[in-house]
């Protein structure tokens, strides 16, 4: 092998090692580098709540949605198990006085 053949290797394997390091590092601390916003409050970060066919169960768990589990993705944060802040725009009008 010629040393532009090694050069290019020794720079493809740094980088997997780089890539495998920061994964590492992500995998620990999920909040880390990647500005995620906070764990859903209402399947407390999981991304899965209990199905709805368990509150007219009697006793059999299972339907589509949650395919005999019984847990469906949240429909609070769609399943990412990260809170989703809901943009609001208000407006008033001012009222109408008759002339």
């Amino acid at each position: 092998m010629g040393p532009i053949v090694l050069t290019q290797l020794a720079t493809g394997l740094s980088v997997l090692a780089g890539a495998v390091l920061v994964k590492q590092v992500l995998d620990q601390n999920p909040m880390m580098g990647s500005g995620r916003a906070p764990r859903c409050p209402r399947c407390n970060g999981t991304g899965r709540e209990t199905c709805m066919c368990t509150r007219w169960s009697d006793g059999d768990i299972g339907c589509r949605t949650c395919a005999g589990s019984g847990r469906m993705a949240c429909s609070s944060c769609g399943g990412t198990g990260t809170g989703r802040p809901l943009p609001v725009r208000i407006s008033v009008r001012p009222p109408n006085h008759p002339s």
